[in-house]
């Protein structure tokens, strides 16, 4: 499909809402700045007022606008979800530790969404989603298996990376700036395909960590994170 039938068939709503992201993700506008007035992208658009509200609406939802009564809308301060957990480049921690990181590549490939997957990206089942399975090793010992969904909306460049020189999480922090994350994190055994990557055997407790990021008003990545129990500890802060 060329770019012109993809945002034919893109909702008239999601191309305003594109815009409105594209023109703060560019710099165009930055934080606190005044966006455009509904009437004004009306008449940009062609269209009523009410698609143009829903488009407004909805990223004022998702915390990439806000809107200030007898002021305007303006691009909202980023903002990212408080949790126990700090997203970190893997390979940073490795090195801050003053150990060496290496990563090792299993698969890289685009895929259809199962109705899970879809679900979770909040788009149709079957739409193309790109997958990577890499294990990352510090001072040659397996510690991550790290399990990875892309929108590639969000990432079209994502399958080209080498990911022997750089982590997903340093490509998509660059192309995908941070909007909001959400975790799970929990102890479980790990299936064979897990324990074989990461060298442990059936036995071995791993400690899971799901994680689900949004971009620019999108859902930008899901991931989990297996660890061999006894090789990782968790820490973090509140306040």
């Amino acid at each position: 499909m060329d770019e012109s039938s993809a945002q034919a068939s893109t909702p008239i709503f999601q191309q305003i809402k594109d815009y409105l992201v594209g023109e703060i993700a560019t710099g165009r506008w930055k934080e606190g700045d005044l966006v455009p007035s509904e009437q004004a992208l009306v008449r940009q658009f062609g269209v009523s007022r009410m698609t143009v509200n829903r488009a407004v609406r909805e990223l004022t939802a998702e915390q990439v606008l806000t809107r200030r009564q007898g002021s305007g809308t303006f691009v909202a301060p980023r903002k990212y979800q408080a949790t126990l957990v700090e997203i970190r480049n893997i390979a940073d921690e490795v090195r801050a530790r003053g150990h060496r990181h290496a990563s090792r590549l299993h698969l890289l490939e685009g895929a259809p969404a199962s109705e899970a997957l879809a679900l979770q990206f909040e788009l149709a089942p079957g739409a193309l989603l790109f997958h990577s399975l890499i294990v990352h090793f510090e001072n040659e010992v397996p510690i991550q298996l790290e399990d990875r969904w892309v929108n590639p909306a969000c990432a079209p460049a994502y399958l080209e990376q080498d990911f022997a020189s750089i982590t997903p999480n340093e490509h998509l922090m660059a192309v995908a700036p941070l909007q909001g994350a959400t975790y799970s994190l929990e102890a479980s055994g790990a299936p064979r395909e897990v324990t074989e990557l990461l060298g442990i055997d059936g036995r071995t407790p791993c400690l899971v960590l799901k994680r689900r990021t949004t971009s620019q008003g999108r859902v930008a990545s899901v991931v989990t994170m297996w660890h061999p129990g006894h090789l990782i500890q968790f820490t973090g802060s509140v306040g």
